[in-house]
């Protein structure tokens, strides 16, 4: 299983450099962050190259997929990011949906989703790019996001019909919102392009709240997936970024 911490919440103490080296020297392979525009790209991507750190996942320009009158906006940024993705050597953009717009039926909505993905597959499948749409909870932390419930989201995901554009599967955004996870996750497998990893309550390390992360990877392991988990979670007080991280390669080594 291939793990991959994220930069903007761990190691916030210190400049991106510094954090992919102490993430290589913790014996990961690759990372991720959020957004491109305040970073400097040049600088990123030879650090990477120089630790030997693959750059996993990066966000694509934040524009709403739901309101139709931003589809142009959402393709233009998707091209940059794309731009910014190759130049890291990075394969997948990670894209919320926007918030809902109240005064728009939730089918019309989602058929703007839907048909916004359409018109980028194209072009993410020539660049060999993945985009994965991110489900978050919208109990405690996005309250007025469009999309929180996973079965609506493969549903939207299966309408757009492409390869190249999956979910973005959180295990902490979906325990709060649904639980079911392990069904979830092994009868959808082949919509999941990455999956992001947080304990809930406090979203900290795996082992600080109430998801069996023993059985939730080890069932994400049996399915035979072969992308990245990201490690998207706030170091619990007192712990740290090095000693969490440390914790979690031993859980994944404990795996079966």
């Amino acid at each position: 299983m291939r793990l991959s911490p994220c930069i903007e919440m761990l190691f916030r103490e210190d400049d991106l450099p510094t954090r992919l080296q102490k993430v290589k020297d913790l014996g990961y392979e690759g990372f991720e962050f959020w957004g491109w525009q305040n970073k400097d790209i040049d600088e990123l991507a030879a650090a990477a190259s120089e630790l030997g750190l693959s750059v996993v996942a990066l966000c694509t320009l934040f524009v709403s997929l739901v309101d139709a009158s931003q589809r142009d906006a959402y393709v233009d940024g998707l091209k940059q990011s794309i731009e910014v993705a190759k130049k890291l050597g990075c394969t997948t953009l990670i894209s919320q949906t926007g918030a809902e717009l109240p005064d728009v039926s939730r089918e019309e909505q989602g058929q703007s989703l839907v048909d916004g993905l359409k018109a980028c597959a194209p072009i993410l499948e020539a660049e060999g790019i993945t985009l994965v749409v991110e489900p978050l909870n919208i109990l405690v932390n996005h309250k007025g996001y469009f999309l929180s419930r996973s079965p609506e989201a493969f549903d939207l995901i299966r309408r757009v019909d492409s390869p190249n554009v999956k979910i973005l599967y959180d295990v902490y955004h979906q325990q709060i919102t649904e639980g079911h996870l392990i069904p979830t996750i092994r009868e959808n497998i082949d919509l999941i392009g990455h999956f992001h990893i947080a304990d809930n309550p406090g979203r900290h390390e795996p082992g600080t709240g109430e998801i069996n992360y023993q059985n939730v990877l080890q069932a994400i392991k049996d399915t035979g997936y072969e992308g990245w988990v990201g490690l998207e979670y706030r170091p619990s007080e007192g712990k740290g970024s090095q000693k969490s991280l440390e914790e979690v390669l031993a859980l994944v080594d404990s795996l079966s």
